[in-house]
């Protein structure tokens, strides 16, 4: 008889990670959801009662995350797949300390602790994928939005860090997904640039889970302008935005 695969989802409340979660919902998964919102995550279960553990948290919570972390671990007792989609971004050309402390507090602290469990409960168990949602975002500063931009980069050197890790847990998969702009309440902006539909942009994630891709731009174009951010002078990057 095929095992039932099994999955945490955190930040499954709207946007992308919501999308994922009822992707893999369809898929015949056994699914954790999280976030800070009860009232959407039992709207999901009422979708699917027999495959989804709920757990309402705020991935800032540092104590109330490992705690409820270690439940789920305990209750799925084998994970194949943790998604952490939680994230919060706002623009602040005036550096106002609350936005920025708030991005700190979940973007960095938050999700650091949740690659921390994710990680050392997969080499524990010898195997599993760990899928960061990041950003194209991470591969350059901006002057509007700074905390944002930074914690992204920081996101993206830790799950490069950990992917280097599994030289010695090969059956660890790290996977880094970099979106451009798509259309969530975390796209910052009007006019927004190249700004890609979310059932389009979630179903490009998915592939590239299921393919267990290093990294992932998404939507596929956006792998141009990552080139382009990677080579281009800082002097230029000033003029231009």
């Amino acid at each position: 008889m095929k095992q039932t695969k099994t999955a945490i989802v955190f930040g499954a409340t709207s946007g992308i990670g919501k999308k994922l979660a009822e992707l893999l919902l369809a898929d015949g998964y056994r699914v954790a959801i999280t976030g800070r919102r009860k009232e959407c995550l039992l709207e999901l279960q009422q979708a699917y009662p027999d495959q989804t553990i709920i757990a309402q948290n705020d991935i800032r919570e540092i104590a109330s995350l490992e705690d409820s972390f270690n439940k789920l671990a305990s209750e799925l007792e084998t994970i194949d797949l943790i998604i952490q989609s939680s994230g919060v971004g706002y623009t602040n050309s005036k550096l106002d300390w609350d936005k920025e402390k708030n991005t700190i507090d979940t973007n960095v602290l938050g999700v650091t602790k949740l690659y921390g469990l994710a990680y050392n409960l997969f080499r524990k168990q010898g195997k599993g994928q760990l899928v960061g949602i990041s950003s194209i975002a991470s591969i350059r500063g901006n002057r509007f939005a700074p905390g944002y931009f930074a914690s992204k980069a920081y996101q993206k050197a830790y799950l490069e860090s950990l992917y280097l890790k599994t030289k010695t847990s090969k059956n660890i998969t790290i996977t880094d997904i970099r979106p451009g702009f798509v259309d969530t309440a975390m796209a910052l902006g009007d006019g927004i640039f190249w700004l890609t539909p979310l059932d389009k942009a979630s179903r490009q994630i998915y592939t590239a889970i299921n393919k267990k891709r290093r990294v992932a731009y998404i939507s596929k174009r956006w792998i141009l302008i990552a080139w382009v951010l990677k080579i281009v002078p800082a002097k230029l990057l000033k003029l231009a935005t």
